[in-house]
């Protein structure tokens, strides 16, 4: 097979771990291979908008008003040859020693990672490209390298590479993409909302609730 295999991590919900919080922390991984053929369309698209009158820097889901989020999403529906994976995780069953950042975002991105390498015939690829969202702290950011690449090391074939990459969404059109559908997925669990998630939805392999069999509520 040969190639590259790239991954695109994006997250959605808080940390406020109380009743004011978000019920809900999901993070969706985005497995694809090139070529990308969303990007023309999406550079087209952004630029109709900015013609139409908007002031528009990048696609943010969350922020983007209704008609930006329809033409994305239709751009979305066009190229779902790709594979969804997401984690769930319901924050009223997280116990306090998890709920540090440095160590609950790791944990979490561990769990999903090792689930979604497992997937695949890493030995057909010639390296492993894992984008993130850029991440300011120096602190979390290590420790999400650091989570990484534990992961890697137990699942990645020995001659096979991979690289970790840290960039701003803005600057990459598939880190938006994965943004629109991390927060269809959330919006389906945090508030019952599948409009967006019933687009997306024939490219999703898994949404593994974490902690469903867990019992107890902390708050």
């Amino acid at each position: 097979m040969g190639g590259h295999l790239y991954i695109f991590l994006d997250e959605g919900g808080n940390l406020d771990f109380s009743a004011r919080g978000t019920k809900y922390f999901v993070m969706t991984a985005i497995v694809k291979t090139r070529p990308f053929d969303a990007y023309k369309e999406l550079a087209e698209i952004k630029y109709d908008l900015i013609e139409s009158g908007l002031d528009l820097e990048y696609f943010h889901a969350s922020e983007d008003r209704q008609i930006v989020r329809d033409v994305v999403f239709r751009v979305i529906k066009k190229h779902l040859d790709v594979i969804l994976d997401s984690l769930v995780v319901e924050k009223r069953k997280v116990d306090p020693v998890l709920r540090a950042e440095e160590r609950f975002f790791p944990e979490m991105l561990g769990y999903l990672l090792k689930y979604v390498l497992g997937c695949c015939e890493l030995s057909g690829y010639d390296e492993i490209l894992i984008f993130t969202d850029a991440i300011p702290l120096k602190r979390k950011r290590e420790a999400i390298e650091k989570a990484i690449k534990k992961v890697l090391k137990r699942v990645v074939p020995p001659f096979t590479k991979y690289r970790i990459f840290h960039h701003a969404s803005k600057s990459s059109y598939d880190l938006q993409i994965a943004d629109y559908c991390n927060w269809s997925i959330f919006r389906k669990w945090e508030s019952g909302d599948a409009r967006s998630y019933d687009i997306i939805s024939s490219a999703v392999r898994s949404e593994y609730d974490i902690f469903r069999a867990g019992g107890r509520y902390y708050y």
